[in-house]
């Protein structure tokens, strides 16, 4: 981001977009909704057909009217009150209040929310009730734990641009391999330590720094958790970036010049 003027100014808006389960190559704006886990005791050879557990009816959601509040997003909203078709469905039913940009929602704005407490007990009873798998035991009686490999990247432009993509997705944040090479390759080239020293940002004292090139209030207002508060960071830089840009632009990919 070279000297922009007044887009520049900080606005913190985390968006948290909420959500998302990690992607592996673009971001996608999906909540995932847990299905519940039942586990229930063995009964009695002895204890009576009627003396069985009888399944309870689904509570029926409830609407109740929240206000926006600054750095709140759909997804975020979504999340913390278990809407389910997350938020895009809460899009849906406030679609007349919200108007054609889900990503512009302003403090004040009233939404109604549908949530029902047996989505929030689905959630906590898939954590709690899945029964815990036992430690595989080599010879000689040692318990070894085993984890799955983590996913690794490549430390360059193309590693960093997919790990940005993965956290995008987990976060919410809209973009795509394409629109942000595209950006880096004319902010940059490619340089995570790519500087600009000469225009009114710089002159400013903030001078535009990184992959694609964020002055610091910019990059601290639009960090996204989870990464470097190094602006220098390439993965950190990107993804900050992105989160502007869909704040702003709705999405990296709508970027085609200075931004």
């Amino acid at each position: 981001m070279a000297a922009r003027g007044k887009h520049r100014r900080p606005r913190t808006n985390p968006l948290t977009r909420g959500i998302i389960s990690a992607g592996t190559g673009g971001a996608a704006l999906t909540l995932p909704l847990l299905g519940a886990t039942h586990a229930s005791a063995a009964e009695p050879q002895s204890a009576p057909a009627a003396a069985q557990s009888v399944p309870q009816a689904a509570q029926p959601a409830k609407s109740l009217t929240y206000t926006v509040i600054k750095g709140d997003s759909l997804a975020r909203i979504a999340d913390k009150y278990d809407v389910s078709g997350g938020w895009k469905q809460l899009y849906k039913d406030n679609r007349a209040a919200v108007g054609d940009n889900p990503k512009l929602i302003h403090p004040g704005l009233k939404l109604t929310v549908k949530t029902t407490k047996t989505d929030a007990a689905k959630k906590t009873a898939t954590k709690s009730s899945a029964p815990a798998k036992p430690a595989a035991k080599p010879a000689g009686g040692v318990a070894q734990a085993t984890q799955a490999s983590a996913k690794t990247y490549a430390n360059n432009l193309d590693g960093w641009i997919r790990e940005s993509l993965d956290i995008m997705a987990q976060k919410g944040i809209p973009g795509s391999y394409d629109g942000i090479y595209r950006n880096v390759m004319r902010e940059s080239s490619g340089n995570p330590q790519a500087i600009n020293n000469w225009d009114s940002n710089a002159v400013a004292g903030t001078p535009s720094k990184g992959l694609l090139q964020t002055i610091d209030p910019t990059f601290q207002a639009y960090h996204v958790d989870g990464t470097s508060w190094d602006p220098y960071d390439p993965v950190a830089n990107i993804t900050a970036a992105c989160n502007y840009a869909a704040d702003r632009y709705g999405s990296i990919d709508n970027v085609n010049g200075p931004y």
